[in-house]
Parts: structure tokens; sequence; C-alpha cells
């Protein structure tokens, strides 16, 4: 949730409310603010195709600015932005009304204009070079963790970016899976509605393909896509996922009211606007400490959760513990529904349901 989107008082309330909770807040693809310094609270760093706050006068991606903001104590690790589970294939959009001198200044953009992101990066174009950037960007930042975001588009073109980790021999330190739930303030209705694979179906994806490659126990996985409960936070860590990310939900805690307004700058809450007298609706003394204790009561949920279903550590949570109804007199659990790869088992003998995808899978081409 970018600065930019999000107004000033947003993103202070936000990070303020993880410095409290000892959790992190993802800046978004809008660029690195005050706003986001000032409280202390860790950050993930995120970089979308727009590369705003370390980009060239051209839009091209601008190594020595990233390295530069990279290296501060609150940035803890740096996320690429592939694709956004509610407009996977298209950029980002933030209206001129917003752009305002600051807004501009942060995100390395002029002032007053409409500013579209690309669909695509420039920097890469073949699961091979996307490899390697992520790991320049781990170099750039002087070593902190680095990975990226995407909505999964086929099972064969992340199969193509599992054996690129393979042949190159580096791989991220985490993935996001973003679900199709997701949501945004920046993307046409259909390809809100209708495009994207769901969060489920990308976490068993990704998961499966990383035990597959051999690669698993390398990088974690997060999950992001309507996150907002103890039991989202479960039955996702069941599916796969080491952590979670939750955005509505944050925006709910600072006062967000779904009034569908972001990209007119009137929201009246002051939560999406770039309107200073709107903004100071919201008053970040109060909305801090309630992101704190959003968070800390989720997570509270979600522990007494899997006390009650006898767990104590999320890494002992296995698909037969999460069930679905099939119909009203059938239910079964995740591990009779679904197709779980053995570690390397995509290496040795794939198993037929995988195999024409492994083999068509190109390290040097994003196949459809």
């Amino acid at each position: 949730m970018s600065f930019g989107s999000l107004s000033a008082n947003a993103v202070l309330a936000l990070n303020g409310g993880a410095a409290a909770g000892n959790f992190a807040q993802d800046t978004g693809e809008g660029g690195l603010s005050e706003y986001h310094l000032r409280p202390g609270g860790d950050l993930v760093w995120e970089i979308g195709t727009g590369y705003f706050g370390c980009r060239t006068r051209d839009g091209d991606f601008d190594a020595a600015q990233f390295a530069d903001k990279a290296a501060h104590e609150h940035v803890k690790c740096v996320s690429l932005k592939l694709s956004q589970g509610a407009k996977p294939g298209i950029g980002g959009v933030l209206p001129g009304a917003k752009v305002n001198a600051e807004i501009a200044r942060v995100r390395g953009v002029p002032e007053g204009r409409t500013v579209v992101s690309p669909p695509y990066h420039r920097v890469f174009s073949t699961p091979r070079e996307l490899v390697r950037f992520i790991a320049r960007m781990r170099e750039l930042s002087g070593g902190k963790p680095a990975g990226f975001k995407l909505c999964v588009g086929s099972r064969r073109q992340f199969l193509a970016v599992c054996k690129a980790m393979l042949e190159e021999g580096t791989a991220p330190d985490f993935i996001v899976v973003d679900g199709a739930e997701g949501g945004t303030g920046a993307a046409p209705l259909e390809f809100a509605d209708h495009m994207g694979t769901p969060l489920t179906e990308g976490l068993l994806t990704v998961h499966n393909a990383l035990v597959g490659a051999g690669l698993r126990d390398r990088i974690k996985i997060g999950a992001s896509g309507k996150i907002a409960t103890g039991t989202d936070l479960v039955k996702r860590m069941v599916q796969g996922a080491d952590y979670a990310n939750a955005a509505r939900a944050m925006m709910f805690a600072v006062g967000c009211i779904q009034a569908q307004r972001c990209h007119t700058n009137t929201c009246p809450t002051g939560v999406t606007t770039q309107d200073h007298h709107r903004a100071r609706a919201l008053d970040v003394r109060d909305k801090t400490p309630r992101v704190h204790r959003f968070q800390e009561a989720t997570v509270a949920g979600a522990l007494q959760i899997m006390a009650s279903m006898g767990v104590t550590d999320p890494a002992d949570l296995r698909p037969h513990m999460l069930h679905r109804r099939i119909d009203p007199l059938t239910e079964r659990s995740y591990e009779e529904l679904y197709e779980w790869l053995e570690p390397g088992q995509l290496l040795a003998e794939p198993p037929e349901s995988w195999a024409a995808d492994w083999a068509a899978a190109d390290p040097d081409r994003f196949t459809v």
C-alpha cells in the first residue's frame, strides 16, 4: 500500500503500529518516504515496474539510488513486484490529482501528471534474468533478504523460474504469492473480478513446485490476498505458506470505510487522500495503537486455533488438518483433495500430472 495511494497519516499509523508490535510494513511500490522511516518500524521495500524511488529520468532502474536507500537500517528486506492478484498483467495508476510535489519527489515523477506503472519490467525478460536480478538486488542491498511477489499465471511459467534457480545456483530468499482475492483501488473492475489465480491454487502451485525442485528449504513463502483473521493465517500455513501479509484489514484498522473514492482524492476518513485538510481526519495517535492491537489479536487468534488443534508450532501444520465440504454428505481433507510432491520429485521422476509442464518449462523464456 503505497504512499501516494495512502496519505502520509495512514503510512505513519501503519509504520508506528508495526514498530510497536514488532512486525513489518510493506511499502508498496510507491517509493520509500520519510513517513515510512520516521516511526522506526521494520520495512519491506517493494519495487514495482515503475522503479519508484530508484528510477532514472527515463524510467529505468537506478542501481545507485536503490543501494543508497536499501542501506537504511529500517529496511529489512527488498522485494520485486512481478504482478498483483487484483490486476495481473497490467500496471497501477495514480491519478494526477494525487501527485503533489511531495509525491513527485518520492517517486521521481513529474508533478501533477497521472502516473502509470508499466505492465512489465525493463530489467529482465526471461526467468533466468529475473533470478539474476533478484541476486543483484540482494548484493546492492548489502546482503539483505531479497525476493519477489507474483500472482501465479501458469504453472509452466513458475516451473521455468524454478529451473532458472537451479541452473544459476541462486534463489530468492522469499516469494510472496498474491491471490486473485486481493484488492486495489487501481484496477479495472473486470480484472479485479475475473483475472488471476485464487490464493489457494497459487499457494499450492508455488509450494509444490519448490518442494519438487528441491528448493523449498531455501525459500520462504508468503501469502497475500484477503487475509484478515487468525483462521485465515492457519489455513494459509496449512496450504504451504510460512507467513502472511494483510492489506485491506490494516486499512480498516486505520479507518477505511470502503467509500470507494480512493482515486478521487476525496477519501472521507483521510486514508487514501493527499488533500491535507481531509487527511487530518486520520488521527495518527489514535490509529497507531489500533494497528498494533489488530495484528496482535489476529496472531493470538491463530495461536488459539492451533492450540485447539494440538499444534504447538506452525511447522507442524499438515494438509490432513484442513477439510473442505464437497457436498452435503461428503468432506475431504486437503491431503486427499490435492497432490503433494515429495522433495526433489520433479528432478527424479515427475508425476504424470506435472511431467508435461516440467518438460516444457524453459529457463530462458516465459511460455504461456
